[in-house]
């Protein structure tokens, strides 16, 4: 069990040198760069009173409603994630699981608002409708997926995030941890040189 941690966490931080981070017209930027952009999306938004939202299934809802409370409680932003149980069986009951983010967004999402759409496969086809209301809407959008790296939620967003992995635990994680990272250099900017409200937002 020794050596499987051993490895377990030896490809995790070769995996984490191997993300892949891209913007709408394909142009490849790495990861340091891609959490600094990503700041300046959500905190350009967020100096315009515009809201974070967090879209994601199973264990990337999980990852969207803890990120949309520390968001908000630690970095005072306006933050939510549609995962509310009586929303999503309301939604889904009356339009179909695949409408179950894309008819929140239409209906609470305005124009200069942020959303981060969490996928493992990137081909969640309520994620990707998530994603296509959000932009129909005006929307800024940042994407977290892994699994192949052709999936197509990799090519929605202004800001592309991809785990090169094929299994859920490891990509997991990655996005986990670059949500959080987002989040603590927006806080840690806050506290020192304020340095993210002076740039232009990617």
């Amino acid at each position: 069990m020794r050596e499987y941690a051993a490895n377990y966490y030896n490809s995790l931080r070769k995996l984490f040198d191997s993300i892949g981070v891209t913007d709408r017209n394909k142009n490849a930027s790495n990861v340091y760069t891609g959490i600094e952009s990503a700041g300046y999306i959500i905190l350009a938004g967020a100096k315009s009173e515009k809201k974070l939202m967090f879209i994601g299934n199973g264990a990337s809802a999980a990852i969207s409603s803890h990120m949309a409370t520390d968001f908000l409680k630690n970095g005072g932003i306006r933050a939510i994630a549609f995962n509310d149980s009586s929303l999503l069986t309301c939604i889904s009951n009356d339009y179909g699981y695949i409408h179950v983010f894309e008819k929140p967004i239409e209906m609470l999402a305005d124009t200069g608002d942020v959303l981060i759409a969490i996928s493992s496969s990137g081909r969640s086809e309520n994620i990707l409708r998530g994603v296509q209301s959000a932009l129909i809407k005006g929307c800024k959008v940042i994407t977290l997926s892994g699994f192949d790296g052709n999936n197509p939620l990799r090519l929605q967003g202004d800001l592309n995030f991809y785990v090169p992995s094929q299994q859920y635990g490891p990509v997991e994680i990655i996005h986990h941890s670059i949500c959080h990272c987002i989040l603590d250099a927006i806080i840690n900017s806050k506290n020192s040189t304020g340095l993210l409200y002076k740039k232009e937002p990617y």
